[in-house]
């Protein structure tokens, strides 16, 4: 259609969060702008920068880093990308886990270096196996990142089964 949208990195930017990584996903895709130590003359960007995006608070040397990133975060969400394109749902930070972290993630061998799969896991319970996921998301986003936490308790997205486990030490 029309001129490509074009983003420039900077400080100043919207920050780089998941809703903003689907919008670009869903595009048909924009020019990237990478300014260098002092950026780019303001009259290129107010005549032709359309977005800004930062990815927080801090400066890098320049915008290839951020590009790079956003570049990475698109392609994962493209179709046939990922070996199972349903398997970003899954991922940090996606409304599918209601915005909190992701749990931990376990393979083989059922024993390492005498640390075992958590027995849960191995039940092939289905429903156990989904409660301990949520547990463990709800527990290490309550550690880490506790902001996501009270977004999600705000926008309703905890269930009570959530708050008995969020009640309790996980």
């Amino acid at each position: 259609g029309g001129p490509a949208p074009v983003i420039l990195f900077s400080p100043i930017g919207e920050a780089l969060r998941h809703p903003v990584v689907e919008h670009w996903s869903d595009s048909e895709g924009a020019v990237l702008a990478c300014g260098r130590y002092e950026g780019i003359d303001q009259r290129f960007i107010d005549s032709r920068v359309t977005h800004q995006l930062s990815l927080g608070d801090f400066v890098l040397s320049g915008g290839e880093i951020p590009a790079m990133a956003l570049l990475d975060a698109v392609a994962r969400l493209q179709p046939g990308v990922l070996g199972d394109q349903g398997s970003h749902a899954q991922d940090s930070f996606n409304p599918a886990l209601d915005g909190l972290l992701d749990c931990p993630h376990y393979t083989r061998p059922e024993s390492w270096r005498g640390q075992a799969v958590p027995a849960p896991l191995l039940s092939g319970h289905h429903l156990q196996i989904e409660r301990w996921r949520r547990d463990q998301r709800l527990a290490i986003t309550r550690e880490r990142r506790p902001d996501l936490l009270e977004a999600a308790r705000v926008a309703g997205r905890l269930s009570a089964a959530d708050a008995k486990a969020l009640k309790k030490k996980l």
